[in-house]
């Protein structure tokens, strides 16, 4: 979250935190993963031209909405989220604009600042704790997303769908406890509150433990789907 220089993108809050630009979304967005944006709303076509004229890192952070709606503001926000740094932007007609970005840092807000000409906060990087080892809890959080397919699959096809819904990979995995457990957080067939739940969880081995939570009440609520 630091520009070329070293200064922070667009000075510095507290000690330890930095202002950073925010872009509130109904999604949550993971470290490591792809966001694909249609920029329309003018306050946010102000962002995208502040993040990319060369004077700041082209990023800005992402907290997933807790109550309310993307557009016209007055929404509920999260406190953790997630740096996503500009890859690729295309200007299409009309002032919009069209991005891709990769997440990066996770983030906590320290402090709201006032929206405009856009949503700014101070925020800190909240690196992982040091967790313990998580080889059972991989191996339990296998055998319960095999578990969730299976039953998915039955349901689509008691209701007539032929094909149903493929499930996400979870071989190919990286070597690294927190981007690995960032990555089941992605493939996983859940929601954004529980993949808040795992953006905010302290660790990899805690992050395992709440999607482990997740995967058991969405078996849960399959089996008494399909009584």
């Amino acid at each position: 979250m630091s520009a070329p220089d070293g200064r922070s993108p667009r000075g510095t809050g507290h000690a330890g935190t930095v202002e950073i630009p925010m872009f509130p979304l109904g999604a949550v967005l993971l470290p490591g993963e792809s966001l694909s944006l249609q920029i329309f709303e003018p306050r946010y076509v102000a962002l995208v031209e502040d993040c990319m004229d060369g004077r700041r890192e082209p990023e800005f952070g992402v907290v997933l909405i807790a109550r309310g709606h993307e557009v016209g503001g007055g929404e509920v926000r999260t406190e953790v989220g997630t740096v996503a740094r500009i890859t690729e932007v295309i200007e299409l007609p009309g002032s919009r604009y069209r991005l891709r970005c990769k997440g990066t840092d996770r983030i906590r807000i320290e402090k709201w600042l006032v929206d405009a000409p856009y949503p700014q906060a101070h925020a800190e990087t909240w690196p992982d704790d040091p967790g313990t080892d998580d080889s059972a809890l991989l191996a339990g959080l296998r055998e319960r997303a095999d578990r969730l397919h299976t039953l998915t699959a039955q349901f689509a096809r008691r209701n007539g769908i032929r094909r149903p819904p493929p499930s996400a990979s979870l071989d190919d995995l990286s070597d690294d406890p927190t981007a690995r457990s960032y990555e089941l957080a992605a493939r996983l067939p859940i929601g954004p509150t529980d993949r808040q739940s795992a953006l905010s969880a302290p660790n990899a081995h805690s992050r395992l433990e709440a999607l482990s939570a997740s995967v058991d009440d969405a078996i849960a609520m399959m089996e008494f789907r399909l009584l």
